[in-house]
């Protein structure tokens, strides 16, 4: 039996679609599931025979409810990710060329968490904070007037040349702390993409052994070289800029801003934010 938890909110609000779509790759029995009515995942797979397996249709955000609401579960079965979401981050890291199921099994355990705004949150591709921060929120101010697709290309350019303010930041990446004027963005990463395909930090590995993770800096810049630099982040060769990118790898990293800004957690957005902390163990 293949238990199919969907989201109806995935993917513009067109996740109910999934059921049909990834029907073509699944051979055998069916039992669909709306993921927002599971109210126990705990209950949820102990209910479950030891040869069933479970297929999660969705996009990132979906994605990062779902391993949060497992945190604590012990998982037996086999896991499977079917992306129907707008960004898909999470696939576009690890598994790019897939066209069917994805299995996940390795990906949902030894998360690391962030601390922002007296909350504690697993995440599973990064932290954006920054402008990518302003575009989400942005993006989420125009998806309550609009059924359309959010334009957050346009928003970021808008942003770069007339909203968005970069902030000082001071980081401090396994105890040692550096800092920064105008900061433009300052994720930190599990995986390699956030944003839509945003190739940040190129070379991070969500799986690695010991465990870290990545922090960008994208400092020092005006307005217009920021934004004649910013296409390069598409295909990770920004980080070539040495003069305006920094990049460290740890376990534990801290940021603070100067002000307070929007921060995004696997593209759900957290507003008023002046400080957040990753670690990379729970």
């Amino acid at each position: 039996m293949y238990h199919v938890l969907y989201n109806p909110l995935s993917g513009n609000k067109q996740g109910a679609d999934s059921i049909e779509k990834v029907k073509p790759f699944i051979q055998g029995e069916i039992k669909t599931i709306d993921v927002r009515e599971v109210a126990d995942f705990a209950t949820f797979f102990a209910t479950l025979a030891k040869e069933d397996a479970v297929v999660l249709c969705g996009g990132d955000g979906t994605l990062n409810h779902f391993v949060n609401d497992i945190a604590d579960v012990e998982i037996k079965n086999d896991v499977y990710f079917f992306a129907t979401g707008t960004g898909n981050d999470f696939k576009a890291d690890v598994a790019p060329d897939a066209e069917g199921l994805i299995k996940i099994n390795d990906y949902i355990q030894n998360l690391p968490v962030v601390e922002v705004n007296g909350m504690r949150r697993r995440f599973i591709n990064g932290i954006g904070y920054g402008i990518d921060g302003y575009c989400c929120e942005k993006g989420d101010e125009l998806a309550k007037l609009s059924d359309k697709p959010v334009n957050y290309a346009g928003i970021a350019v808008k942003g770069l040349l007339f909203y968005y303010k970069p902030a000082n930041a001071t980081v401090t990446v396994d105890g040692k702390t550096q800092e920064f004027k105008k900061v433009w963005l300052a994720p930190s990463m599990n995986g390699r993409y956030y944003g839509g395909g945003m190739k940040v930090t190129p070379d991070q590995d969500r799986l690695a052994t010991p465990k870290t993770l990545s922090l960008v800096v994208w400092h020092g810049t005006g307005k217009i070289t920021t934004l004649l630099r910013f296409k390069s982040i598409f295909a990770g060769e920004h980080i070539k800029f040495k003069k305006m990118i920094y990049v460290a790898m740890g376990k534990n990293i801290t940021v603070k801003f100067d002000r307070p800004t929007a921060l995004q957690i696997d593209g759900e957005t957290v507003s008023g934010v002046t400080e957040y902390t990753v670690h990379a163990n729970a």
